[in-house]
């Protein structure tokens, strides 16, 4: 006899995180994209807008990543940040509390991606672990079998 069963039935794992160099790749033509971009549309040395992109690409990037990548995700769109979205282009430099705060901002926005991440994730796989209902289920068994010894 043929039995139909659902093919998505039974748990589904939580979803793996993609591995730390593919999300570096990404954070890194990301990142010299969208200063590119911001740098074409909106004119040369806007920095306040490049860190708000660059952050929200961070927290996109910290969706499908591990914690373990986001400090070099945030390292690599301060890279694009601090060396194409401020005058002079192509110089790397370091000015303390202000290039700080850029880090601070990139890597925190990764870690809130990658925790609001995780979150659904677990929601998901929660939500997903209900207990089956009917005679087969062993919480079905077990319940009438204390009915049984309540009964006598």
């Amino acid at each position: 006899m043929i039995e139909w069963v659902p093919l998505g039935s039974g748990p589904r794992p939580v979803p793996r995180p993609v591995a730390a160099p593919l999300v570096w790749a990404g954070a890194f033509a990301g990142a010299l994209a969208l200063v590119a971009l911001v740098n074409g549309t909106v004119g040369y040395g806007r920095p306040g807008l490049a860190l708000a992109l660059l952050s929200l690409l961070a927290a996109l990037l910290g969706v499908c990543a591990r914690f373990t990548a986001a400090p070099g995700t945030a390292l690599l769109c301060w890279l694009s940040l601090n060396g194409f979205a401020i005058p002079p282009a192509g110089v790397l430099t370091w000015t303390g509390r202000r290039d700080a705060f850029w880090l601070a901002c990139l890597l925190a926005a990764a870690l809130v991606g990658t925790a609001l991440a995780r979150l659904a994730h677990a929601r998901a796989a929660y939500r997903r672990l209900t207990t089956a209902s009917g005679p087969d289920s062993p919480d079905a068994a077990t319940m009438e079998g204390f009915a049984a010894c309540a009964a006598s």
